[in-house]
């Protein structure tokens, strides 16, 4: 009680200051503000800073501009804010676009979806109190509120627009108003560290957004907008679930011809670490971000900032995780294909990583780190080697194990059979050392800085996974390994072929007298 009691004091404070803010030009004529009116509407930017002074108080980014024209084109989409936090994803995706597109008769139900009750209920009030105390807004538009209240999640306005708020796995199923069903849904900032640190429950989460709440659209509506904001910190998030999946839709619209509808905003708070270039330079300079940066954990600024999921490793460290631009092969001293594929069954990931060597360094080129079939792997191994036209290197390929004992081979030989040439793939059935003890081993090549990944790859699912099992890799951690392992193997490999490249032998004539054994 005392919860909702706080809400609704800030909200009427909120609304004071809404009043205040919202001054309007008594003189000017109903022709005057017909010109202007047509003219802020044909500029959502424009439109909006006009209309909510109290959120304008740094002009809108460029994003912001481009989020609005993505939603606004298309009547149908789904829509990804993957935006940094503070990047005003809720201001503009919760109340300024859905308000801009209500006043231009674009929208006529919205669903608002928050991680609770009160979190969601909160954000819906920023509607209900404009359309009751923005005098800009009266001004243009008239009094739209009509009835009921944010405090209970929902209310009207006067030409019958519905705007209900509710929290994440609440049953949606048949929501309506009488024939009226969402046209416009948004589902803001729902996620949490606790969440996501459970595969099952981050799963069903992601299963309720997918299943349940999009469900709420009408069938063959003509106008369906789905958007999900927030800042991807967890590869468990909904919106990096999503993200994964609107990738593979994206792919195979495009690979049919079709229009697409699924959309990707991904904005970082600065474009790198390095200079410190801001996204939003109208509210914040390089010199700001620099400073937040170095007071800041290194972990906790890329995932709330630069949407890079990445965890403090006990072994293996954030600061170690290098990138580069990989060389031409040729320039290679030594070129490994390490695959590690865990014969059991597709639950279990299979990795297989491309390494070169060049002098004291070794580049991460490519990776395959799936919880995948044997045939996929076998997939990506020709997709590889036709990739890098490997055909023309010197590589060694190797699985580790038994591999020709392993059904990996019948996947194997079927890719080789259907391509029409075979990649000569040799099992390593070199005894090994304690597992935890060969990857331990490995790190010291990392902490002298000697291992980087390819840059162009960073942001690709495999990498990102073989990053992740590299940083979480402790004894008795219980976590996936594979890469890792791979990655080992991989890095011993190429030592063994450079170290036998490289030695010299030394030859003397048999005439050369020999020095007495002086024992």
């Amino acid at each position: 009680m005392k919860a909702i009691d706080k809400l609704i004091k800030d909200y009427e404070q909120h609304c004071q200051k809404i009043a205040q803010s919202t001054s309007i030009d008594i003189n000017e004529s109903i022709a005057e503000k017909s010109k202007r009116k047509k003219r802020l509407e044909s500029n959502y930017i424009n439109w909006f800073e006009y209309h909510f002074p109290q959120y304008a108080k740094s002009p809108c980014a460029k994003y912001h501009k481009k989020m609005a024209k993505i939603i606004d084109d298309n009547d149908i989409l789904d829509f990804l804010a993957e935006i940094f936090r503070s990047g005003a994803k809720s201001v503009h995706l919760d109340m300024g676009i859905p308000l801009w597109l209500y006043v231009r008769g674009k929208l006529k139900f919205m669903l608002l979806v928050g991680e609770t009750d009160p979190k969601a209920k909160k954000l819906i009030s920023d509607i209900q109190s404009q359309l009751q105390y923005n005098q800009r807004f009266i001004n243009d538009y008239g009094r739209k509120f009509k009835y009921g209240d944010w405090a209970d999640g929902d209310f009207t306005t006067t030409d019958g627009t519905k705007f209900v708020s509710m929290s994440i796995g609440q049953s949606v199923r048949g929501i309506r108003e009488g024939a009226e069903r969402p046209d416009y849904i948004v589902i803001d900032d729902v996620d949490t560290k606790k969440r996501c640190n459970n595969e099952r429950l981050s799963r069903e989460a992601y299963e309720w957004v997918w299943e349940d709440l999009k469900g709420c659209f009408d069938e063959g509506a003509k106008r369906q907008r789905f958007v999900v904001a927030n800042n991807n910190f967890h590869k468990n998030t909904i919106i990096n679930q999503l993200k994964t999946e609107f990738n593979r839709i994206n792919k195979e619209t495009k690979e049919r011809g079709d229009k697409q509808t699924h959309f990707v905003l991904s904005v970082n708070a600065v474009k790198d670490v390095v200079n410190f270039e801001p996204s939003w330079p109208e509210k914040t300079d390089s010199e700001y971000w620099r400073i937040k940066f170095h007071k800041t954990p290194y972990r906790s600024f890329m995932r709330e900032y630069m949407h890079t999921h990445i965890q403090e490793g006990a072994i293996f460290k954030n600061k170690q995780i290098q990138k580069t631009k990989i060389l031409r092969l040729d320039q290679y001293d030594a070129l490994c294909l390490y695959g590690d594929l865990s014969y059991k069954d597709n639950a279990d990931y299979k990795a297989m990583i491309l390494v070169g060597k060049k002098g004291k360094d070794f580049h991460i080129i490519d990776a395959f780190v799936r919880q995948s079939s044997r045939a996929n792997a076998a997939s990506w191994l020709y997709d590889t080697y036709e990739k890098y036209k490997l055909q023309n290197f010197a590589v060694s390929y190797l699985i580790e194990g038994l591999f020709a004992m392993d059904d990996f081979v019948s996947d194997f030989d079927a890719e080789g059979d259907r391509r029409g040439y075979y990649i000569p793939v040799v099992a390593d059935k070199k005894s090994k050392a304690n597992k935890f003890d060969r990857i331990e081993s490995m790190s010291g090549y990392f902490e002298r800085m000697n291992v980087f990944f390819n840059d162009k790859l960073m942001q690709t699912a495999d990498f990102i996974a073989l990053i992740e099992q590299i940083l979480v890799f402790e004894k008795g951690s219980g976590a996936h390994d594979d890469a890792p392992d791979a990655l080992q193997s991989a890095i011993a490999k190429l030592n063994n072929v450079c170290r036998v490249e490289n030695f010299k032998a030394r030859i003397k004539s048999r005439s050369t007298k020999r020095r007495k054994n002086r024992f």
